[in-house]
C-alpha cells in the first residue's frame, strides 16, 4: 500500500469517526425544536406523532368554535393532523400585573404547517414586518399583545408573545446553526438529562409559571404546597403504559422532606374527594391517577409518580 493511498484511507477514517461523534452527540441532544427556543425560565415539548398514535382508536374530530375553524381553512392546516411536535419556552415578565400578564411564550412548532396559505393569512393580518437573517417576520395582533411569527423551514414555524423581537430574533439565529449538536438553551444545558428516556412529553423549569396564584400553584383546584417559581422536570413516558413523573428541585433536604410530606397529604385528600364522584370518564380517569400516585423525597428532591389511566388517553381523543 502506497503512502498516497494510505493518506486517503486515513482521511476516510476522519471523516467516518467524525461523522460517527456527530451522529452520537445529535441522539443525545434533545429535540431540535426545543433546541431552538431561546434562553426561557420553563420549557415544555411534547411529541404528538405517538400520542395521537395511542389515542387514534377512539379519535372524534373536536368541537371546534367558529373563528378557529375559520382560520383552519383559511390557512389550510389542521392542527390536530397537521402538528407533530410542539416546544414552547416560558417567560416571566418583570410586572406579573401588568397589560401582558404573568408570562410570555415563544414557540417552535413542527408539522405540515407551512405553505403559501398560511404566509397569505399572515400577509393580511400582520400589523408590521420585519425582514431578519432571510426570514419575514410578521407582527399579529393578538388579546392585548403582539405576536411575531416567522416560517423558519419547510415544516417549522417560530413564534413569540414575548414584549420585544429578541426571542423571535433568537430562535431565528439558532436555526441558522441547527445542523451542529449544540445542547440549545441554559436551561436545556442544566437540566435536559434530568428527562427520562423515551419520554413523549416534558417540561423543565419553571413550568408551573401559567398556573401561579398568589406565589403558589394551583391545579384542577388544587393549591399545590410548591412555589411558583420552583424548578421542576416532568415527564410523560411509554414504557408498555404511560408513566408520568413529576421531580422537584427543593433549595435543600429539609425543604424537601415538608415539601414531600405536604404533597402527600394532598395526594390522600384527593382520594378522598374524587371517590364520591360520579361515575364519567374524567372522574374515574382522576381517580385512578390519584390512586396510583406515590410520592417520595430523594436528598434535596421530591419525586411524585404514577401510571396514567388508559382513559386518559381517550380523554385526549375527545
Amino acid at each position: 500500500m502506497n503512502k498516497r493511498t494510505r493518506r486517503t484511507l486515513l482521511i476516510v477514517a476522519t471523516v467516518l469517526v467524525l461523522l460517527a461523534v456527530a451522529v452520537f452527540l445529535r441522539s443525545k441532544a434533545p429535540p431540535e425544536a426545543a433546541r431552538l427556543l431561546p434562553e426561557s425560565d420553563g420549557i415544555v415539548y411534547v411529541d404528538f406523532q405517538p400520542l395521537r398514535a395511542f389515542a387514534h382508536k377512539g379519535w372524534r374530530p373536536p368541537q371546534r368554535d367558529p373563528e378557529y375553524q375559520q382560520f383552519i381553512d383559511a390557512v389550510g392546516i389542521d392542527p390536530e393532523q397537521d402538528l407533530n411536535q410542539a416546544a414552547v419556552a416560558l417567560h416571566a415578565l418583570e410586572n406579573p400585573n401588568g397589560p401582558n400578564g404573568p408570562v410570555a411564550y415563544s414557540w417552535v412548532l413542527v408539522g405540515k404547517l407551512t405553505g403559501k396559505r398560511l404566509n397569505a393569512w399572515l400577509e393580511t393580518h400582520a400589523v408590521a414586518r420585519e425582514e431578519y437573517s432571510g426570514h419575514t417576520i410578521y407582527s399579529v395582533p393578538s388579546e392585548g399583545r403582539t405576536v411575531r411569527v416567522a416560517q423558519i423551514g419547510y415544516d417549522m414555524v417560530a413564534g413569540s408573545n414575548y414584549p420585544t423581537a429578541e426571542k423571535i430574533h433568537s430562535i431565528i439565529d439558532r436555526h441558522r446553526t441547527a445542523a451542529l449538536p449544540f445542547s440549545g438553551s441554559t436551561l436545556l444545558e442544566h437540566h435536559y438529562h434530568d428527562v427520562p428516556l423515551l419520554s413523549l412529553a416534558w417540561g423543565v423549569g419553571k413550568i408551573g409559571l401559567p398556573f401561579a396564584e398568589k406565589g403558589s400553584i394551583s391545579v384542577l383546584g388544587f393549591q399545590l404546597p410548591l412555589e411558583a417559581d420552583a424548578n421542576i422536570v416532568a415527564s410523560v413516558r411509554w414504557a408498555g403504559t404511560l408513566h408520568l413523573r413529576v421531580e422537584e428541585f427543593a433549595p435543600n433536604e429539609e425543604k424537601a422532606r415538608r415539601q414531600a410530606a405536604a404533597l402527600a397529604t394532598l395526594v390522600t385528600l384527593a382520594r378522598g374527594f374524587s371517590q364520591p364522584l360520579g361515575n364519567t370518564t374524567a372522574n374515574n380517569t382522576l381517580r385512578e391517577l390519584v390512586n396510583d400516585a406515590t410520592v417520595e423525597q430523594k436528598h434535596d428532591r421530591v419525586v411524585v409518580t404514577a401510571t396514567l389511566p388508559p382513559s386518559f388517553m381517550a380523554d385526549l381523543a375527545q
